[in-house]
């Protein structure tokens, strides 16, 4: 899930003013919120609450806009007691309408909860709001928007992401030499789940375990047995990553904050420092080794495409630099941060919920025993003949959607939503949880149930209102890869094995926990092997 990579939103994870705890507050920073609560306290008393002021600028007038004050601009009215952004955005959207604008500390922004304003912002109008904002966490986290998911649209943005396409389609997209690497991570893991025995433990880590192992042989050609020292430090980075990035919030709204001491964005640059300087020595032995033949995995491939593309060649307009080896690391980090945690975290969520719904398990298996059997592997080629599985892996991507709210978009242009008139540079948030959720369009949808994709003959139907991916310029370049990976892990686990809770245990608490993606608390299974795989579990 290339683009879709760290969705939440490191800048809006934390919205309210306590978001500043990360920092050491010398006096400056003190003296600017003592100030800026005195002037909300003062300010407070004359906002009607139950009639929010429109937004000054005329071409704004148009859309609703909940109320603000200087520097602070609206993160007082998104304390929300605590509610997580795409929770506090829904609950906002009741009040204001599905379209809605805020103000995050200076930068206008509007919100979207619906998915036909969705689709017209993501597809119909895709070039006018295919921009990104510059953000301290990204800038840092992809040396200045050298990456694909948070770059600036731009003419070097379109080669770039034009030869990560390429790259995979060099690299065997959607062939058996995918599905061979999937298969031999997946194979691991099942041996690794069964050999917990009839003791409870948490997945979590084994199936983190499998699928950076996927991104390690995918990226650049290594495979790694559990403990491995290399994949423990990919793992720690990753994580660190991951963890860091997401309290940085105030940073990316006023930027000029980083000049104070923050630990965890010095955290942030210690991990980035370790995976730069991994990703650089493995770059460098591609290089060396560099051959006329097939590539041996996504590095060799961008770096073949990087040849082709005209490296050191200017391009046209203001972007000079061509496709650079910052171009082809970011693109390789971004492989770590997309394509580990948001598909990890899917799988997490899935086998959650069959916990809780054991019969959709019963129903996935018996589907799996009819059409493929216990004599051999699930491939890809199976995937026509298990559409009920298919569509447990849509209801997990629609009910836990790893990126509630999507990355901002930024206007490129004077354009409207919704017959709204927008002006050029304002940020829009896609609030995808709010349309994964609409009770308009999904019968009762915090009900875990794979059926509403199927129609009354039992075919997949895709509604509309279904975007797990996003859509147009923006929409994920590792979409294929991502659902091959779901559907050759579920399939697989759930044609060897089957979940259960241990005796006397709570079933998996739901209401999950949001860092840089949506992730499920942790919980505890017991496996037991099915018949014909009793062998996996010695």
């Amino acid at each position: 899930m290339f683009t879709c990579l760290l969705s939440s939103l490191p800048s809006f994870l934390s919205l309210s003013p306590s978001s500043s705890s990360s920092f050491s507050p010398p006096f400056l920073l003190v003296l600017f919120v003592t100030t800026a609560v005195v002037l909300f306290l003062i300010t407070r008393r004359s906002v009607p609450e139950a009639k929010p002021p429109s937004c000054p600028p005329p071409a704004r007038d148009s859309i609703p806009c909940l109320p603000r004050l200087p520097v602070l601009g609206s993160l007082p009215w998104l304390g929300g007691g605590g509610l997580p952004p795409h929770l506090l955005f829904s609950q906002l959207a009741q009040r204001y309408g599905s379209l809605f604008a805020l103000h995050l500390g200076p930068h206008y922004t509007v919100v979207i909860n619906d998915h036909q304003h969705a689709r017209e912002v993501l597809l119909q109008r895709g070039r006018d709001f295919a921009g990104r904002p510059s953000m301290v966490t990204t800038n840092l986290l992809t040396r200045g928007g050298k990456d694909i998911a948070f770059a600036d649209y731009s003419p070097l943005w379109k080669l770039h992401r034009r030869l990560v396409h390429n790259s995979f389609t060099l690299f065997g997209e959607g062939t058996s030499r995918l599905q061979d690497i999937v298969l031999s991570s997946v194979d691991s893991l099942c041996v690794e789940l069964l050999s917990g025995g009839k003791r409870g433990f948490d997945p979590s880590p084994a199936v983190t375990r499998a699928v950076t192992n996927v991104v390690c042989t995918l990226v650049f050609s290594s495979t790694y047995r559990h403990g491995d020292a290399e994949l423990q430090e990919v793992i720690r980075y990753n994580d660190g990553i991951v963890q860091t990035i997401a309290r940085g919030g105030l940073v990316d709204i006023y930027p000029w904050m980083k000049v104070f001491p923050n630990k965890s964005l010095s955290k942030l640059k210690d991990c980035i420092t370790v995976r730069d300087r991994l990703l650089t020595c493995k770059l460098e032995e591609h290089k060396a080794s560099l051959s006329d033949g097939e590539p041996r995995d996504l590095l060799d491939a961008l770096l073949k495409g990087q040849t082709g593309s005209g490296r050191g060649q200017r391009s046209s307009g203001s972007e000079d630099e061509g496709i650079t080896d910052d171009h082809v690391l970011m693109t390789a980090a971004e492989a770590f941060g997309a394509g580990v945690e948001t598909t990890s975290t899917t799988l997490l969520w899935i086998l959650a919920y069959l916990l809780h719904h054991p019969e959709v398990q019963d129903r996935v298996q018996k589907e799996l025993d009819e059409h493929v059997g216990s004599e051999r592997a699930v491939c890809m080629s199976d995937r026509g003949r298990l559409p009920y599985l298919d569509c447990v892996i849509n209801e997990g991507m629609r009910i836990r959607p790893v990126s509630p709210v999507l990355i901002p978009h930024t206007a490129m242009t004077h354009s409207s939503i919704g017959g709204h008139s927008v002006s050029r540079g304002t940020r829009v948030l896609v609030n995808m949880w709010s349309i994964h959720h609409d009770p308009r369009h999904w019968d009762k949808p915090d009900l875990f149930n794979p059926d509403r994709f199927l129609d009354d003959r039992g075919q997949r139907v895709t509604p509309p209102f279904f975007l797990p991916f996003g859509a147009g310029p923006r929409v994920c370049v590792g979409e294929s890869l991502a659902r091959l990976e779901l559907f050759l892990f579920l399939s697989s686990l759930l044609q060897r094995m089957s979940f259960r809770l241990p005796d006397g245990a709570p079933p998996p608490n739901l209401q999950g926990r949001l860092g840089v993606v949506l992730q499920p608390l942790p919980y505890t299974v017991v496996v037991t092997p099915r018949a014909g795989w009793e062998s996996e579990a010695k």
